[in-house]
């Protein structure tokens, strides 16, 4: 497999815009029909928040295996590789399908939804459990109520729920955002990372084409994730590397060359400095 299959967001006639509420079977079979198999490891185009009712479900999330148990919640994020392992069959749970554009600028910005993916997977404090999953009741609730209000209404409707669901899950007691991760050079720097990690590795260049000082860049990704901006931007790098390694067929040396490394030579120095391992060796123990 030379490619990760992507999956995009399931549009559907007369469904509302940028978001689903689905049941995790249904999620199942949505995924089969996109690419050929439930099982297939799969790089959504949109965010998965989904939690389990009962059961468990085991799955990996970028080649981390994790196991979602009874009442539990992951959030998988744009461009993860997620992979659903086969007991998910005889799990139930809901899963909550939504891209950015769903949510108002301020709802965006008060969960931090552009920032570094959550940790796998959460389960709630007690007091925050019941308010949560009384949001999802109620969003899973209106969303399939599709003709009750008129369809503007309705709209409006589920975006402010799956606002207060994601807002409640972001703000949970012991995990309250730091608010100097939301600053605007650091959501720049972001930005264009994603944009262009894979045609440059240099700080320099971002700063250049941001109009900030290499020291200002160092400064505010410090600030907002505790890296400096060349760890940040080696972080993207070697994570994309792995999700190549574990989930195609590449060799390394054209994986080196999507990267962006003038050789495989620098590339396998770069991986064997960061994990202690070849990129060869990686791959043969995953």
């Amino acid at each position: 497999m030379a490619e990760i299959p992507k999956l995009a967001f399931p549009h559907k006639p007369a469904s509302l815009p940028g978001v689903q509420v689905l049941d995790l079977p249904d999620l199942l079979d949505a995924t089969a029909r996109r690419v050929g198999g439930a099982f297939t490891p799969v790089r959504p185009d949109h965010h998965i928040l989904f939690t389990v009712h009962t059961g468990h479900l085991v799955c990996a999330v970028d080649g981390t295996e994790c196991v979602v148990t009874t009442g539990a919640w992951l959030w998988v994020r744009p461009g993860q590789v997620l992979q659903l392992g086969s007991g998910a069959l005889d799990t139930t749970g809901t899963a909550v399908l939504f891209m950015a554009h769903a949510l108002e600028p301020d709802t965006v910005t008060a969960i931090g939804l552009d920032q570094r993916a959550w940790r796998l997977p959460v389960t709630l404090p007690a007091e925050a459990d019941a308010p949560v999953r009384q949001t999802l009741r109620m969003l899973a609730d209106e969303y399939r109520r599709l003709g009750v209000l008129p369809l503007s209404a309705h709209i409006e409707v589920v975006r402010h729920l799956l606002a207060v669901l994601l807002l409640r899950l972001t703000h949970l007691p012991a995990t309250s955002r730091a608010p100097a991760a939301g600053s605007e050079a650091f959501h720049r720097f972001h930005q264009a990372v994603e944009d262009d990690f894979a045609r440059t590795h240099r700080v320099e260049d971002y700063a250049a084409r941001l109009g900030y000082s290499v020291r200002s860049l160092s400064r505010v990704t410090q600030a907002a994730v505790g890296l400096s901006a060349k760890r940040f931007i080696d972080d993207r790098v070697l994570l994309e590397a792995r999700r190549m390694l574990l989930h195609t067929d590449l060799p390394a040396a054209s994986v080196a060359e999507r990267l962006g490394f003038p050789s495989a030579t620098a590339f396998a120095r770069f991986f064997r400095h960061r994990t202690a391992q070849t990129p060869t060796a990686f791959r043969a123990r995953a």
